[in-house]
């Protein structure tokens, strides 16, 4: 047990998605922010202005050693570029960093195992930071699937798309490859959501898409075999209308989350239908999913417990991303295991 209150957290990167985890670190219970770092000059003294502003005892490094280095950093938020997490991960586990590194941890499932190895060895926590696993919606619709009411769950469609803005065309600048397209920013969501109510390991992938010059992919979709007859299917663009749901449909019934990926004062709404006639729709409280993800690795270092996100799922997601772009690339079946 340690007998600290609050885990003390460096950024290790000035990207937007600062605009919601600075915050969120902020307000959390347990923990302080007390450096952020970037390799552009000036880069993380302005992020901190602009998006924590009150924050002027926060440290602001312009090399990411720096702050590797200093001592009075325990935690890391890791946002920087998707093909960077894996060895900035490892930097920071060497430095007896824990880690929460911004989705996806890596883009080989080796590298994971490098990760889950010198986690290991340097006794540190890291999880991949999936956010949206924190909302409380997702805990109600596995109370309501354990309740049976839509009996054995036999397929989950998830869907994650908008389109693409000028800020964030940056995204497809590299190829698949190299981190780039909507695969490893948004379909790792979509895929990540669609394993949720599954209980065994995906037996093979299917997967479609759409390329733009660079090899990023710009619109895919897929399906992933769980064996007996068990689908899962996934579709994410960034080239469509907004859409950020999953449903579930078991042998009595299905499940709908309307907005998986909700900002933090939207409310969500979770329906639901059975074949027997009865309908229902729950509007739930709204939730900051980033500051309960901070609450919660926070908890597990302060406390010494197992972030509800393991590195063994993480490798498991890994392993279904890469096996979809085979897929697309192909255009075979590619089979897992």
């Amino acid at each position: 047990m340690n007998n600290k209150t609050k885990l003390r957290w460096g950024i290790l990167g000035a990207a937007r998605i600062n605009e919601r985890l600075m915050p969120a670190i902020v307000e959390a219970s347990n923990a302080e922010l007390v450096a952020i770092a970037s390799r552009r000059p000036g880069a993380a003294a302005q992020t901190l202005a602009q998006y924590a502003p009150q924050q002027q005892q926060v440290r602001t490094y312009d090399d990411l050693q720096t702050l590797l280095d200093d001592p009075e950093v325990d935690a890391i938020y890791l946002p920087m570029a998707n093909h960077e997490h894996a060895e900035w991960t490892l930097r920071a586990i060497e430095h007896g960093k824990h880690v929460l590194c911004e989705k996806p941890m890596a883009l080989t499932v080796t590298d994971i195992a490098a990760i889950k190895a010198a986690a290991q060895r340097h006794k540190v926590t890291v999880m991949e930071g999936f956010m949206y696993r924190f909302h409380p919606q997702h805990q109600r619709v596995q109370e309501l699937i354990q309740s049976g009411l839509i009996g054995e769950v036999r397929s989950v469609r998830s869907s994650f798309s908008f389109m693409m803005k000028p800020a964030r065309l940056y995204r497809l600048t590299e190829s698949v490859e190299n981190g780039g397209g909507a695969m490893w920013d948004i379909g790792c969501y979509a895929i990540h959501s669609a394993r949720m109510f599954f209980n065994q390991p995906a037996v093979a992938v299917t997967a479609i898409a759409k390329y733009v010059e660079s090899g990023a992919d710009i619109a895919t979709s897929g399906i992933i075999d769980f064996g007996d007859g068990k689908y899962a299917h996934f579709d994410f663009s960034f080239e469509r209308a907004r859409r950020c749901e999953y449903e579930i449909i078991g042998t009595k019934g299905g499940i709908k989350c309307h907005n998986v990926w909700s900002m933090p004062g939207d409310v969500p709404v979770i329906s639901w239908w059975t074949e027997d006639g009865q309908l229902g729709e729950e509007p739930l409280p709204a939730a900051n999913h980033f500051r309960l993800e901070i609450e919660h690795f926070s908890a597990c270092v302060l406390n010494g417990t197992a972030p509800k996100l393991s590195l063994e799922d993480a490798q498991a997601n890994c392993q279904i991303i890469v096996a979809a772009l085979q897929s697309s690339a192909s255009g075979q079946r590619v089979r897992l295991g």
